[in-house]
């Protein structure tokens, strides 16, 4: 089924290409990004490929070393968002009662918050570090995972192979991680691919506003310092923006290509 769908093979090669960068791209071109290597405002030609930013910073050197940063913070934060909203998930599914209605009433809390207004908020607090950057990232995006693994527990703890495994002896955290969890990984797995690319908006955004790392260079931090100077260097903010643009595409073709691989009624068709 993923490889029958032409746009998931597409997200894929992409996905591979701007793994390669991540990985290979800082040892083929070693420049470093904070270096001021031109003329302020050079625009792309043959000595600088993409010009340089009101600095005289190497964009082609950003686009390259930002990818880590950005790959990072994306992988990173949706981890995190993977882990508090399977364990909440997890908890009010399985039990239901007083335990359910508790943690649903809190991911409901977090999940009317504005996102991005709480992450500044948190990011504003403590210092814009990339950590804290993950942390507000991650604390903002987990309310849908765990609705979405609530729902699936709710819908598989009363089906006859969970039964037989409570009637032989089975305990409760055996049933529910190595029984009922590993049968919804398939849905949890879409998702998490797709958070992904909202980590990587969420940074960008952030930086955007003067709340990113100044201390890593990513493509988010590169718009955001470019942002004042926008109409006399388009560049500075266009090629980091398309960077972005090409990465949360190609994980979105692949959630898309996923969701079409693990859903079981389009592989009757």
């Amino acid at each position: 089924m993923f490889a029958a769908n032409k746009a998931a093979l597409l997200g894929l090669v992409l996905g591979v290409l701007i793994a390669l960068l991540t990985i290979f791209g800082p040892l083929i071109y070693p420049t470093d990004p904070f270096e001021m290597v031109g003329a302020p405002m050079s625009p792309p030609g043959e000595d600088l490929l993409l010009g340089t930013d009101y600095l005289g910073r190497d964009i082609l050197a950003g686009i390259v070393h930002g990818a880590r940063t950005t790959v990072l913070v994306g992988f990173s934060a949706t981890s995190f968002t993977v882990v508090i909203g399977i364990i909440i998930g997890v908890l009010a599914g399985f039990y239901g009662g007083w335990v359910e209605n508790l943690l649903m009433r809190v991911t409901e809390f977090f999940q009317v918050l504005p996102g991005l207004l709480l992450a500044m908020v948190l990011v504003a607090l403590f210092s814009p570090s990339l950590p804290t950057i993950i942390f507000a990232i991650g604390v903002v995006s987990w309310p849908p995972v765990a609705r979405l693994t609530r729902a699936e527990f709710l819908k598989i703890k009363q089906r006859e192979f969970v039964l037989a495994e409570r009637a032989i002896g089975a305990g409760n955290w055996s049933i529910m991680w190595k029984i009922i969890l590993p049968n919804s990984l398939p849905p949890l797995i879409v998702a998490a691919t797709l958070g992904v690319g909202v980590a990587i908006l969420f940074e960008a955004a952030l930086s955007f506003l003067g709340l990113g790392d100044p201390n890593t260079y990513s493509w988010g931090y590169m718009i955001g310092a470019s942002r004042d100077f926008i109409w006399e260097t388009w560049w500075a903010v266009t090629f980091p923006g398309v960077a972005i643009f090409l990465t949360v595409l190609s994980i979105s073709l692949i959630g898309d290509g996923l969701n079409d691989a693990f859903n079981p009624k389009l592989r009757l068709l």
